[in-house]
């Protein structure tokens, strides 16, 4: 793309990058999830029993799509602040932006509860409700200043656990829908809550500072851009996480390290998030983004790039693979029929179906810009 066409764009495509490079890792997660009878799933106290094996191939692909859920929730914040400061510049009413922070949080969050929970067979409360009701919190929690906001986040990241373990105590039988709903996870054969609202609200108020921080340097209010804020804030972070996780007590949500082996050290608690899997997702998104953000003043933007498409395209992009895989897995009989192997060949099939698909709707969607319903699709 022309240096002309990258100096009109309003949209950052390195934010676009990011979020298709993790959308892509998801696929892999969701795959095995379904399809691979090995599928490793022990990052959370309540699911790993000290000794357990951890497989290096099996763990490192599991591991490497933990970055997904923080990078996402953590860019819907920084899209929405963007979005949201944009229009209060152009006068737009703060009743109005209000409402419709309210009803596409509340659209997202009833997604969970409604398409992917039918299809599950049993009622899901993960990712599209902690972001849809993280949403909704930040009508109120907009008006507050980035000083309170950082005191907010980065208190719950620090504190959140001494509260889970009041309610939360792993092995003893305390799991309760409400305190799951917050900040712990529960587990029964028709309930499944895995992403707790408190812990991934705290990622979004990251996020939405992180949003504020692009516009205030746009503005010309700083002289530090955006790219080197991330580096020295992901590297502080991922410095953090080595700390916690050497000393190995709180900060892990009960989940610790059983010997020195690199797997164990990035063995951490993301059901419910411990403060070593905030400091480290954060920490490796920040420099994974400020990389790209480096990269594209240096090479531009494709508008057809397979990481910008699936960027642009988050949404759809979650909902059909999801409902493609969780119900060909319960429904046509494929759940758990293959192997780690297989699962990754059947990713890469999917991403070559995905990409025509989502390039489409992308076109649909500006073509009819002016739909109630596709603006939160």
């Amino acid at each position: 793309m022309s240096t002309n066409t990258k100096a009109q764009s309003k949209r950052i495509a390195a934010i676009d990058w990011m979020r298709g490079f993790v959308m892509i890792l998801m696929v892999l997660d969701h795959v095995s999830m379904v399809y691979d009878v090995g599928h490793l799933s022990t990052d959370s106290a309540a699911s790993y029993e000290p000794g357990t094996a951890l497989p290096e191939f099996a763990f490192f692909s599991r591991w490497i799509t933990h970055l997904c859920a923080p990078t996402f929730v953590f860019l819907a914040g920084t899209a929405l602040a963007i979005s949201v400061e944009r229009k209060l510049q152009k006068g737009v009413s703060p009743a109005l932006i209000d409402k419709d922070i309210l009803l596409r949080g509340l659209f997202i969050a009833a997604l969970d509860l409604t398409l992917v929970s039918l299809v599950a067979g049993k009622w899901t409360v993960q990712v599209l409700y902690a972001i849809g009701v993280a949403m909704m919190c930040m009508a109120f929690f907009r008006r507050l200043s980035t000083p309170a906001l950082i005191v907010i986040a980065l208190g719950w990241m620090l504190a959140g656990e001494a509260l889970t373990a009041l309610f939360w105590p792993p092995g003893q039988g305390a799991e309760s829908i409400g305190a799951a709903l917050l900040f712990s996870k529960y587990s029964s054969d028709n309930l499944s809550i895995s992403y707790a609202l408190l812990p991934w609200l705290a990622v979004m108020l990251l996020g939405w500072v992180f949003g504020r921080f692009i516009l205030d340097f746009n503005a010309g209010k700083t002289r530090l851009s955006p790219a080197q804020l991330l580096y020295l804030l992901g590297f502080i972070a991922l410095a953090a996480f080595a700390l916690v996780r050497y000393v190995n007590g709180y900060g892990n949500m009960f989940l610790l390290r059983d010997d020195m082996s690199w797997q164990h050290w990035l063995h951490v608690s993301k059901y419910p998030p411990s403060l070593s899997f905030m400091l480290l997702e954060l920490g490796l998104m920040s420099i994974i983004l400020a990389m790209m953000m480096n990269l594209e003043k240096i090479i531009g933007v494709r508008p057809n790039g397979v990481l910008l498409v699936f960027g642009q395209t988050a949404m759809m992009y979650y909902l059909v693979h999801r409902l493609l895989l969780v119900g060909s897995g319960n429904y046509l009989g494929l759940k758990d029929f293959t192997d780690l192997g297989t699962s990754y060949w059947i990713t890469l099939a999917l991403l070559l179906l995905l990409y025509p698909f989502c390039l489409w709707y992308r076109g649909f969607k500006a073509r009819h810009s002016d739909n109630a319903l596709l603006k939160y699709l």
